[in-house]
C-alpha cells in the first residue's frame, strides 16, 4: 500500500516538475551610459518639478486655469525623452525679458546722440 502511494506521489511530482516552466536569471553588466541615462532622467525630472514648485510659476499656471498639482502629475506621466526636452528648454530659456537687437541699437544711438552731440 505504501509503495503504491509513494509511486503515485512520485509520478505526480515528476509530472508537476516537468510541466512547470523553469525560469533562469539572466545577470549582466549594466553599461555606464545606460546607468548615466537613468541618473540624468531623474535629475531632469527633479529640475522640472522644482521649476513647477516655484511660486511665480504656480501663480502663472493658476492664472491660466491649470492646477499646479495636475501639472506635477502630468510631468510624472511624461516619458524620459519628453522630460529631457522640457528640462533643456528650461535650462536654455532667457532669464529676463526678450530684448531684440532693435531695442539695443535704439538705446545705443540715443546714448551716442546724448553724449556726443556737440
Amino acid at each position: 500500500m505504501i509503495s503504491t502511494t509513494m509511486k503515485t506521489l512520485c509520478r505526480f511530482l515528476i509530472v508537476a516538475m516537468m510541466s512547470l516552466s523553469f525560469q533562469y536569471a539572466n545577470a549582466g553588466i549594466i553599461a555606464t551610459d545606460r546607468a548615466a541615462a537613468v541618473a540624468a532622467a531623474q535629475t531632469d525630472r527633479a529640475l522640472v518639478l522644482s521649476a513647477l514648485s516655484r511660486s511665480d510659476v504656480s501663480s502663472q499656471l493658476q492664472a491660466q486655469g491649470l492646477d499646479p498639482a495636475l501639472a506635477r502629475e502630468r510631468v510624472a506621466a511624461m516619458s524620459d525623452h519628453e522630460v529631457r526636452t522640457l528640462a533643456t528648454s528650461i535650462g536654455t530659456a532667457p532669464a529676463g525679458a526678450d530684448v531684440s537687437w532693435g531695442a539695443v541699437i535704439i538705446v545705443g544711438l540715443l546714448a551716442w546722440f546724448l553724449f556726443y552731440r556737440t
